[in-house]
Parts: C-alpha cells; structure tokens; sequence
C-alpha cells in the first residue's frame, strides 16, 4: 500500500500499552510476545538456545501436518485500526510465505470459542526481511486480533496502528488525562528527536530509563526545541505533570505549554498554526530526575483540542500529563 500516514499513529499492539498474546498453536523457536517490543528487531549473531537459533520475534516450529499457526492477542487498549505494518527483519529462510489479520471486538473479557471474527486483512504475500505496510479500511474498534501465518515460520514484529477507543460518555465530569495514549492522545510534530521519539511521552507509567522518554540533540543554534500534542478529547486542562525522570545531566532548563481549541485543517498544518497559540502554561524552572506538578500556575484558557510543550533551551523529558475535564 502506497499510503503510509497511518504509521504516524498510534502503535496499539505495543507491548508497553499492556498488548499481549493469550494464545498462540506454536512458539516453539522464538516468544510470541516479542512481536510487540516496541524496539526494531535486532539479529544476534551466533546466538542459540535450547531450540534453536535465537530470533527477535515469534517463530514456530515447520509444519509437518496440515493446517496454520495464528495467535490471538489482546491489544493494551481497544482501538481503530488504519493499517498494519507485518515486519519479517532478519527471517530470511524461515518467513511465512503469508499472513492474514482477523478481529473482534469483547469488551467484557477474552472472546469465547464462539466468537464473531471480522476479517481486517486478507491473505497478503510477504517477503523475508521486509516490512509491509497495508491500510485498513474500518472504522469499527477492536480488541482484540488473531494473527494467521501460512503455514508457519517467524515474523519479527506486527505493528498495528491506529487510534485508541474510549467511550467519552463513561468518563463525563471526571478528571481524566486528555494526553495519554491509552486515551486517544498522539504525538503531532517536534523540532527534534535524535535521542528518543516525541510519542513515548504519552505512554502509560513513569519512564524505565533515558530512551522511554523523548530526547534531543544538544542545540548548537538559537531558539528551543518542543512537541505538539493532539488530546483524546476537547477538555480543559487543571493540573499538569511534567516528569524528567532518568534525566540529570540532560534536563531542560524550564518549559513553558501553549495550547488551543483547533478546527479543520491537517496534521502538516498544526505546526504553523502552533506560533500563534495561548500561552496555557508559562514558563515554568524544571529540575533533574522528578515529576513538576502546575494547577494554580495554568491559565484559564478554556476547552482545548491541542497543546505545544516547549522546552528551554534542548534536552529531554519522560512523560507529559494533562489533566482536565472534557468538554461537548
């Protein structure tokens, strides 16, 4: 498929959304659950377990009887899919010749035998060493998947993205954070992000190390560095955490959060409009390795739809919260 721009979402099948499988016919050579790492897979040379050679993915035995292997996973968060990118990096003689992606959507639990599977992807060719990309045309959510490999073999990593689902309606007069992942939050456009991408800062939890959080490059030019984020949902904001966890040596001086409630245009077109936002956050002083909550510095802005996190000069942070309520 020619049209990519899905990969700018979220990936739902990322192990660190809580994205597991809860059946699998055959993981004889590599771990099902390595699928879902989010780091690329990795080939390590002259490494070899009690099976066999060690793969950075799942791979099954070679079938000697008819039939397919397939798993069934449960994704971290329920979601909208818009594409697939099925990744066979370093499984060269040992690639399925071709896979499928079925789903279902079982909000109260794991799908019962009986259950209802909607075909997302019919059977598509795939190539050893090669990532294919294919969108998806279905608005409805899912969540859970059930991956098919013919007849067998390895596949490094399955890469499902799209948008989380959330039912607003159960969560109306709550206090939710607008930004997280798990609830629909994405990463838009940053000034920069050689050391560890913009989208980490919207996962679940505090950061495990440096490269969970999202890093630039020293700046050697005037000016700062930042991020746009769109929230899961219009809302107001109230109270704000910004967590530079791991980072002592890198943290940025201060940070300051413009925001505001955007109609129509693109994605491509936010970054523009960003330089005239209202400023939600002034500039605030961080410190190294710990978590900076703001409620009564925030400006009462009203209902948002997008914020710019700016930071002074360069540098890195671990995770972003905003807190808020929706709004209609």
């Amino acid at each position: 498929m020619s049209n990519t721009n899905f990969e700018k979402m979220i990936n739902l099948a990322d192990a660190r959304l809580g994205t597991e499988s809860i059946f699998v016919t055959d993981d004889w050579f590599a771990d099902v659950n390595r699928m879902f790492q989010p780091e690329a897979a990795v080939w390590k040379e002259g490494v070899f377990d009690d099976n066999g050679k060690w793969m950075d993915g799942w791979e099954s035995r070679r079938k000697r009887f008819e039939g397919y292997d397939y798993t069934i996973i449960r994704l971290g968060v329920p979601g909208v899919i818009s594409g697939v990118d099925i990744d066979t990096s370093h499984f060269t003689g040992n690639f399925p010749p071709s896979a499928s992606l079925e789903a279902c959507y079982s909000p109260d639990g794991d799908p019962a035998d009986d259950a209802e599977w909607t075909e997302l992807l019919g059977a598509v060719s795939l190539q050893g060493n090669s990532h294919h990309l294919h969108a998806i045309d279905n608005d409805r959510p899912w969540t859970h998947l059930r991956f098919n490999i013919y007849p067998d073999g390895g596949v490094a990593r399955l890469r499902v993205y799209g948008t989380p689902y959330l039912d607003w309606k159960n969560v109306a007069g709550e206090e939710i954070d607008l930004a997280a992942a798990l609830n629909g939050g994405r990463a838009l456009a940053c000034s920069d992000e050689h050391f560890g991408k913009m989208g980490n800062i919207l996962n679940p939890g505090r950061g495990v190390n440096m490269g969970d959080g999202w890093e630039t490059a020293r700046r050697r030019t005037p000016g700062n560095d930042w991020v746009i984020v769109a929230l899961g949902h219009p809302g107001e904001v109230s109270r704000i955490v910004v967590d530079t966890l791991h980072f002592k040596g890198n943290y940025p001086d201060s940070c300051s959060i413009q925001a505001s409630y955007v109609k129509g245009g693109t994605d491509a077109q936010i970054e523009t409009q960003s330089l005239f936002w209202k400023e939600l956050l002034p500039q605030q002083k961080l410190e190294m390795h710990q978590e900076h909550e703001f409620s009564s510095e925030i400006n009462d802005i009203g209902a948002i739809t997008h914020i710019r996190i700016n930071i002074f000069p360069d540098g890195g942070i671990s995770r972003l919260r905003l807190f808020g309520k929706i709004s209609d």
